[in-house]
């Protein structure tokens, strides 16, 4: 039986008018585990420049096998709510980890930091309150604080990106609500750049506000032994939530995590629609995720390699002629200019060996399209001189460069 024949057709016609418009997603298979290198259907080996991997620990045996092992022991999931048909103490262990990780007394693990993000808003926000967001925040906070406003009536407002003095304008103009929340990415991924945690805090403490940090990308990246945006600015324990991914750095299945005080967390066992209402965790990624927690705890110099990697592309990028974004994070945007040379040059790459995205507008503004090359430990200089070197040619043959 197929569906709506006008339905189907209107599907098609916007299908067809992405393709047109040159912004169609096309879905490149990989036929080994990710990592540095890949062999991709129909290409063989391809150098990755565009995967959150960036430990590399995808494929790292411990945390595979932790895997095989979670799934061998627990099977393949809890088959319904935690709260309903019992849950795994590998669920408890990797929170406690992940606590202890972060810097909170505790944590509480979600299929995703979509989910996290989703669940934490409506639950602790209530009518009467603020919520006051980064303008470049991930799009999983703006549908997050969407909701919220949407079930609790709260008031929400956006600040222009980094403009602290905006921020505060936001908070004293709404100094009567009840509760002022503040959400921030901790590194903005379209950007490279790393939120100003610290005055953030100070402007939190002034007009009695409570911090919200995603450090999706920041979480075995940013500080000294990769505890994220925190360490790097040594306020560590002094953020009130943290919200992260296990689908990056930490072995980069699925999952996402709350970290914040006890009570929070249980509130968000208690309340949190995305934790009432869906199967928790699959055992086998929750045990991958505590693998590759303890891995990093155990090799800080993991998180050193990817920091001299992403400090040897960048000035090897720039000594090419190219002008990233500025910054110290392992996303690096090399500013082409008009989407559509963007998007030629990463199909270019491609056939070079090199899968790096190209995004342009509405993703980015208009006139500011890039590559996003993202850099991991597990590249070796000779891939990272590989890739500025094609990155390099490709720009030449399509008139971008000498």
């Amino acid at each position: 039986m197929s569906l709506n024949t006008a339905f189907t057709a209107s599907l098609e016609g916007s299908v067809a008018q992405l393709k047109a418009d040159g912004v169609y997603k096309r879905l490149n298979y990989l036929a080994s585990p990710q990592a540095a290198r890949v062999q991709m259907e129909g290409r063989g080996e391809v150098l990755i420049l565009s995967s959150n991997n960036y430990l590399g620990l995808c494929n790292e045996p411990s945390v595979v096998q932790a895997g095989v092992d979670g799934l061998r022991s627990s099977g393949a999931g809890t088959g319904s709510v935690r709260f309903i048909c019992g849950t795994f103490a590998v669920h408890r262990e990797l929170e406690a980890a992940l606590a202890r990780f972060v810097g909170t007394p505790a944590a509480l693990s979600f299929v995703s930091c979509w989910n996290a993000n989703e669940g934490l808003t409506a639950t602790i926000a209530e009518e009467g309150d603020f919520v006051v967001s980064d303008a470049l925040n991930h799009a999983s906070i703006i549908d997050s604080v969407r909701l919220a406003k949407a079930i609790t009536k709260c008031t929400t407002a956006v600040y222009k990106h980094g403009d602290l003095d905006d921020l505060r304008e936001k908070l004293v103009a709404n100094k009567a609500a009840r509760r002022r929340i503040i959400w921030t990415d901790g590194v903005f991924s379209m950007e490279g750049s790393i939120a100003k945690l610290p005055e953030i805090l100070q402007i939190a403490r002034d007009h009695d506000a409570i911090v919200v940090v995603d450090d999706s990308h920041s979480t075995g990246v940013l500080g000294a032994t990769g505890r994220g945006t925190a360490e790097h600015f040594g306020v560590v324990g002094e953020v009130d939530v943290i919200t992260s991914t296990l689908g990056k750095a930490l072995g980069g299945a699925a999952g996402g995590f709350v970290a914040a005080n006890a009570a929070l967390c249980d509130m968000l066992t208690q309340r949190s629609r995305p934790q009432l209402f869906s199967n928790a965790l699959p055992p086998t990624v929750a045990s991958s995720a505590l693998a590759s927690v303890q891995y990093v705890e155990a090799h800080p110099e993991r998180v050193q390699k990817l920091r001299d990697n992403t400090k040897y592309f960048r000035q090897a990028i720039v000594e090419a002629g190219f002008t990233p974004l500025p910054g110290e994070t392992p996303i690096v945007p090399i500013i082409i200019g008009e989407t559509a040379h963007a998007i030629r040059m990463s199909e270019m790459l491609l056939d070079e060996g090199i899968f790096v995205t190209g995004f342009g507008f509405p993703v980015v503004p208009q006139g500011t399209a890039r590559l996003r090359c993202q850099i991991s430990a597990a590249h070796s200089t000779d891939d990272l001189d590989y890739a500025v070197r094609a990155i390099a040619n490709v720009a030449r043959r399509v008139g971008l460069a000498k």
